[in-house]
């Protein structure tokens, strides 16, 4: 796989489920791309779909909501 330096996915991530994960895989020391930026919302149920449509108008490459 080739990086891109260019290349940009923001991540919505819920505070009570995947942040977690995303935090512990950062105290392990665990790589993951430098692509990817990752905002906390407080839940990915209550998120409004225009941050989504927002973060793509506003130059990102994809979008990523995990919960």
């Amino acid at each position: 796989m080739v990086e891109n330096p260019e290349f940009k996915v923001i991540g919505f991530f819920c505070n009570w489920c995947s942040y977690a994960g995303a935090d512990l895989a950062g105290n392990m020391r665990l790589n993951y791309p430098a692509d990817v930026r990752i905002l906390r919302i407080p839940c990915t149920g209550r998120m409004d779909p225009l941050f989504a449509l927002k973060a793509l108008l506003e130059g990102a490459d994809g979008v990523m909501v995990s919960g």
